[in-house]
């Protein structure tokens, strides 16, 4: 959540920041509406508690004419800071659900606009010429086919459309890029962490996954808990109501789970193959700085992701996500997006978001500076998730005989091998 205060003194920053967004405007003066009267109910309750008070030192000391009069009092003092309180509360419980529903501010540079209207930073690597190399690319479902990688028949048979079987050397492929990930990570100073994959409601309301993107998670009724759709939300909530000292900052997870999403506004999207798929696995990096420090460790996030995808030997480009493709949490999100060859466009790979104090202040997480306790910030970073990765892998190193040539950071998790063979004709 955004800070209230900054909401009083700039409401035309927080109501630009809804603008860019495609999000409700009024939102913002309901809630300085709200919480002014939150305010005003307080101050009410506080001065009629006090009058209360001052009122039992008196009667004591008062003669039986004024205890008559000032037991009255006493007795309308009682109702009306019942009443008081319960308006204060009232006032409070709405202010904080509109305060929930409020985006992150966005941040200044972030283009404005919608899914099409981001803006390319950099390309990296060089698209192949299929046709100068004389065949026609196979998309990454035939040729997990042909390698015995990828099983979708069998997986829509056993869970439904959107779920699949990594078979053989696909099994061994998302092993060797979640170890590699991994590697990269631990090398880079995070520390490496598994995740649990269910939450309760505070973690994940905490994080901003219930608002706007709420369509897309799962959840168990029977339990209360919730099935996460990627393992920022349980390294976000891993120092939920904690103060940690400034000088443990930064703080760096590298975290491996599996991932679930509904896609319930995909219908129609990606249904051939594995790019988009109800569960996947996936290395998430996440980091706890000092607000001052978030905008210099999301670039670092951004180069450390660009450093996996080239070691991949992948082209990709990078783009500054436009303000109404943002999440809730993000203040600004960079993606980088692999080529894929027989989509003939780019498609995203990675995304790493600056959050800003927004999730440190819905899980009450603080850093400690001398004497003064204040919210940090956070920021995520996909490193591989795993299925997309494997598409962009197979159908741009393919080979004309339906080989897959192995980039040489996965060859120590694949036993050495440079190759992929068919299986299968």
């Amino acid at each position: 959540m955004i800070d209230l205060r900054l909401l009083r003194e700039d409401p035309d920053r927080v109501r630009a920041s809804q603008r860019a967004r495609g999000e409700d405007v009024a939102l913002v003066d309901a809630l300085l509406s709200a919480d002014e009267r939150r305010r005003s109910s307080g101050v009410r309750f506080d001065e009629l508690r006090a009058e209360q008070k001052q009122l039992g030192k008196l009667i004591p000391k008062a003669t039986a004419d004024e205890k008559a009069e000032l037991l009255k009092r006493a007795e309308q003092l009682k109702a009306d800071v019942k009443t008081a309180d319960a308006e204060r509360d009232a006032a409070d419980t709405e202010t904080q659900e509109l305060l929930q529903r409020l985006g992150n501010l966005v941040h200044p540079d972030v283009p404005v606009g919608g899914e099409e209207d981001f803006v390319t930073l950099e390309t990296h690597g060089t698209i192949r010429d299929f046709g100068a190399e004389g065949f026609e690319p196979k998309d990454h479902l035939e040729l997990g086919q042909l390698l015995g990688a990828i099983d979708v028949e069998r997986g829509a048979k056993v869970s439904g459309s959107r779920f699949y079987f990594l078979t053989g050397v696909g099994a061994l492929l998302e092993l060797a890029l979640v170890n590699a990930a991994i590697a990269q990570a631990t090398a880079a100073g995070f520390t490496p962490m598994l995740t649990p994959a269910l939450v309760r409601p505070q973690s994940m309301a905490g994080t901003g996954f219930l608002g706007q993107a709420a369509q897309d998670v799962y959840h168990l009724d029977k339990d209360d808990l919730y099935l996460v759709g990627t393992s920022e939300v349980p390294l976000a909530a891993y120092h939920m109501d904690e103060i940690i000292d400034a000088d443990k900052l930064p703080l760096r997870y590298a975290g491996f789970s599996p991932c679930f999403r509904r896609e319930a506004g995909s219908h129609g999207k990606d249904t051939r193959g594995i790019f988009r798929v109800h569960q996947f696995d996936k290395v998430e990096m996440f980091s706890y700085v000092t607000p001052e420090d978030s905008q210099e460790e999301h670039k670092r996030l951004l180069e450390w992701e660009k450093q996996w995808l080239t070691s991949l030997e992948l082209p990709f480009r990078v783009i500054d996500v436009a303000s109404a493709d943002l999440g809730a949490s993000a203040s600004r999100k960079f993606d980088c997006e692999a080529w894929v060859p027989t989509q003939g466009k780019y498609r995203e790979l990675t995304s790493t978001s600056d959050c800003t104090e927004f999730q440190s202040r819905r899980l009450s997480i603080r850093v400690r500076e001398g004497k003064q306790v204040r919210p940090l910030a956070t920021l995520n970073g996909t490193l591989c998730a795993v299925p997309r990765t494997i598409v962009a892998i197979l159908e741009n190193h393919q080979q004309a005989d339906g080989s897959v040539y192995v980039p040489k950071v996965l060859r120590p998790y694949l036993g050495g091998r440079e190759v992929l063979e068919p299986v299968a004709k």
